[in-house]
């Protein structure tokens, strides 16, 4: 994988007020790293680029990026393995893939990541909005997530957990393993949807999603009078004022 800047073991540094056009693949990489700050910075590159993630962070804790502008080709911001104390906000995202939790477990590897918090920040025209990705033969956990204050224009699939993800859409079998999501909290969510589906949460059969909270979440379709849905499978949690629903298992 080719970066423009990767940041390696550094602790306690920052990353302010720069741009970065049309890297090869993913623009920032931030790994194994401890207390590094990420703000004011611009990320471009076309939007049909693949893998040109704009900032990816993995094995790495207590990271912030705040008050950035990213439109890619894949991710905006993707958050891998092993990361934990992740603060996102004021981002402008788009276009691009969204703000993705993983993927994870590609190879049948134990992950974690844990208390990430993506807030104050908005999509336009991405495929995704908030997302959480995990491969069917992954271990694990991810858990303690909150996304809250998001905004939405155009968006493919606002709000969206894959826990089959794979790498040909439907060609996964069921599989007793699978990384555990819990303690997923989604509030103050608005915006338009460009597909159908405005939510999905499409969680394994053998590790159910659980702890699943939806509040105040109210998305419109693109089109004014159009319908909208919800998609869930295999999730439990709770719900208040979500729109479209009703969606989860209490």
């Amino acid at each position: 994988m080719v970066q423009v800047l990767k940041f390696i073991s550094c602790n306690e540094g920052t990353l302010s007020s720069i741009s970065i056009v049309n890297s090869p693949q993913t623009h920032v990489l931030v790994s194994y790293s401890k207390g590094f700050n990420i703000d004011n910075v611009m990320i471009q590159s076309p939007e049909d680029s693949p893998n040109t993630d704009g900032i990816h962070i993995q094995s790495s804790h207590f990271i912030k990026i705040t008050k950035s502008i990213i439109g890619t080709g894949d991710d905006c911001i993707s958050i891998g393995v092993y990361s934990s104390n992740i603060d996102i906000s004021n981002i402008e995202c788009g276009p691009g893939h969204g703000i993705s939790i993983g993927s994870l477990g590609k190879d049948g590897n134990t992950v974690l990541v844990e208390k990430i918090y993506i807030r104050d920040s908005s999509f336009k025209g991405t495929t995704n909005g908030a997302r959480i990705k995990t491969w069917q033969v992954g271990r694990g956990n991810v858990r303690h997530i909150i996304f809250e204050n998001l905004i939405f224009d155009a968006v493919d699939n606002p709000v969206i957990i894959d826990q089959n993800y794979y790498d040909v859409r439907g060609a996964c079998k069921p599989k007793k393993s699978g990384v555990k999501i819990s303690d997923v909290a989604y509030k103050n969510l608005y915006g338009t949807s460009s597909t159908s589906v405005a939510i999905t949460l499409d969680c394994s059969r053998s590790v159910p999603c659980s702890g699943i909270s939806m509040e105040n979440i109210n998305l419109a379709p693109v089109m004014p009078g159009k319908s909208l849905s919800a998609h869930c499978v295999n999730v439990h949690g709770t719900e208040d004022g979500v729109n479209p629903g009703s969606c989860l298992m209490n």
